[in-house]
Order: structure tokens, then C-alpha cells, then sequence
């Protein structure tokens, strides 16, 4: 497709909830602001992460609320001359994240007390100190959220399965950058690893999850 025809289309979308008040000149201005974005960081999911961050946002809040630990595994900044190998070789486009790409947005960032736990791989748990801050806390089950659902989550949810640690994944505060993908993985999951679930809240001291988990989840 060419820009001209993303032009077209994106014209031709808004044009029919906003009417004839945006020109095409305007879309094309939102195409190239668009396509910059692509090009600055081209690993990002788009309109899906932003959703889920909303459902992030509240998990967080009612965590908080109730003195629930909260950790961060989170993806490390890379270093072009130690940070290569096969990650790189497979996604060369991650090694050029600019700096400002690896901030917290200002709705999900840590707070004093929350565990940061940089990581170089998928799996939260791969080479980082997350299983014992976990024993240490005596936490047996995890709530797991963010990105991407066939990546970083699914990579930590079956470490810890392997760990023995139970883990719920909200579906709508995790994403991916293709539907296709996210859906899959969310099956595959709630069929041998995790809870897949929608979170609730009750307005009490906890949340429901309502799921098909079995009674004992």
C-alpha cells in the first residue's frame, strides 16, 4: 500500500464520522505523523496497548489500595555492544529504541515501594532476581499484565508455571501488535498455564474474577 492510498483510506474512515470538516490535506498530515511513529518505534503495538494501560491503570489502583506488592519486570534499555546475539539478529529494530521509548507512561509508573526488575529477554523470570523477591514475599499467584501477550507474557507465564506459582492474565490489560496472535496465545494459555480472565471490581476489599478457571484457581 502506498502512502497515497493510506491517505485515501484514512480519509475516507474519518470522513464518515467527522464529515467533510477534515480535508484530506489534514489525514495526510496524521499519515506522516503516523508513519513517523512507525519508523521511531517500530516494535510498538499501536491503539491496543493504550486500551490495556486503562485496565492496567486500574489493577493498579486497587493493588495499591490494598497493600498488595507490586513488581515491575520491564524491558531494559539495549546496548548496541554487549546487547546483540540472537535477539538482535532476529529484531534488529529493537537495538535503536530511542531512550524515551523505555519510560513508564505517567498512568502506570512506579511508585516508592514497587519492584523494579530490569530484564534482557522475555520471560520476566530469565537471568533476574524475580522468583526470589516473589519467595521472599511469599506470593504464590501472580497477576500478569502488559506486553505482549505471545511474547514477555506468555514467556513469564509459563516460567512460572514451571516455578509452580499460579498466574492470572487479565485478557483486556494484555496486548499484542496482531489480534490474531493475542487470541491464541490467551487460549494456549488458559488451556495448560494460567487463568485467563476478566477482571471485575466489586467496589469491596477484593475484586471477582470471573473466569472458567477451575473452583480451586
Amino acid at each position: 500500500m502506498t502512502k497515497a492510498d493510506l491517505v485515501e483510506r484514512v480519509t475516507t474512515q474519518i470522513s464518515r464520522t467527522a464529515g467533510p470538516m477534515i480535508s484530506k490535506k489534514d489525514c495526510a498530515r496524521v499519515v506522516d505523523a503516523f508513519l513517523e511513529a512507525i519508523k521511531e518505534f517500530p516494535t510498538s503495538c499501536g491503539d491496543v496497548g493504550w486500551n490495556a494501560m486503562r485496565n492496567i491503570a486500574t489493577l493498579l489502583a486497587e493493588f495499591r489500595r490494598n497493600e498488595w506488592p507490586v513488581l515491575y519486570p520491564h524491558v531494559a534499555p539495549k546496548n548496541k555492544a554487549t546487547d546483540g546475539g540472537r535477539l538482535a539478529e532476529k529484531v534488529p529494530a529493537i537495538m535503536n529504541v530511542p531512550a524515551k521509548g523505555y519510560e513508564f507512561p505517567a498512568e502506570i509508573a512506579p511508585r516508592e515501594g514497587d519492584v523494579l526488575i530490569p530484564k534482557k529477554h522475555p520471560s520476566a523470570f530469565f537471568a533476574t532476581p524475580l522468583a526470589s523477591h516473589l519467595i521472599d514475599l511469599g506470593a504464590d499467584t501472580l497477576v500478569v499484565t502488559g506486553c505482549t501477550t505471545s511474547g514477555c507474557v506468555r514467556g513469564s507465564v509459563v516460567d512460572a508455571f514451571a516455578f509452580n506459582f499460579r498466574s492470572l492474565v487479565p485478557h483486556d490489560a494484555v496486548y499484542d501488535r496482531c489480534n490474531a496472535s493475542h487470541a491464541v496465545n490467551l487460549f494456549d494459555m488458559a488451556a495448560k498455564y494460567a487463568c485467563v480472565t476478566r477482571f471485575v471490581f466489586n467496589g469491596k476489599e477484593n475484586f471477582d474474577s470471573r473466569s472458567s478457571a477451575p473452583a480451586r484457581w
